[in-house]
């Protein structure tokens, strides 16, 4: 299992998929070595996850910082035991509490083991992840990408990564992420090396930053 934790690790992952595809070899050309993009791994780095998603890295970072402020730490417990003021209080909205009870619940009973998710393949921890009633594909597959460098993680519903790929592969529309999951086969075992080349592409094409949007 091959993980990217540092820029050599990301430098040599990317020359080796710029050797095996054409596409990649462009844009890598084109655009350099992208963004890193890591985080710190465990309970709250996937609870950053979760409040980042769907909403603007404004709001979002305006809302983790109020959580962080109302609950002082963010632990599995803290979040079990916050009422609704407290969620409230931090910005949080209903389906994002819920999502954020179980998957406190779910760390604290066993039933996610999140230190053993960094010894998992990308496929199988994904598939740990989702089985928490809240955790979508999208938060699944960023967590695996930003928080554990899993080199072969793919976030097919990620907007901007399908925008990217139709216009770095010419395709007539937007593929949906069951497409992009079959497009990604071809960037085994460095589909996260691709994600990164392919979000540079989407901030150079539309002047935003290389990262993750829904």
């Amino acid at each position: 299992m091959m993980r990217i934790e540092t820029e050599t690790d990301l430098a040599d992952m990317a020359a080796a998929l710029a050797g095996q595809c054409p596409d990649m070899a462009r844009l890598h050309g084109a655009l350099g070595l992208p963004p890193l993009r890591r985080r710190p791994a465990g309970f709250e780095g996937l609870v950053h996850v979760v409040v980042f998603q769907q909403i603007s890295t404004l709001a979002a970072q305006a809302i983790w910082a109020r959580t962080l402020a109302v609950l002082g730490a963010v632990t599995p417990e803290r979040l079990a035991a916050a009422g609704d003021e407290d969620y409230r209080a931090c910005g949080q909205s209903r389906p994002k509490v819920r999502t954020l009870r179980a998957l406190a619940a779910a760390v604290l009973d066993g039933s996610l083991d999140l230190r053993a998710l960094a010894a998992m393949e990308a496929d199988e921890a994904h598939a740990a992840l989702v089985a928490v009633k809240g955790i979508g594909p999208w938060t699944a597959d960023v967590y695996l990408l930003t928080c554990l460098g899993h080199a072969d993680a793919w976030p097919a519903g990620d907007i901007a990564l399908q925008a990217a790929v139709r216009d770095a592969l010419g395709l007539a529309a937007r593929p949906d992420a069951r497409t992009m999951a079959a497009i990604g086969e071809r960037w085994r075992p460095f589909r996260a090396v691709a994600a990164r080349l392919l979000w540079a592409h989407y901030a150079a094409l539309r002047g935003r930053p290389a990262e993750p949007a829904t």
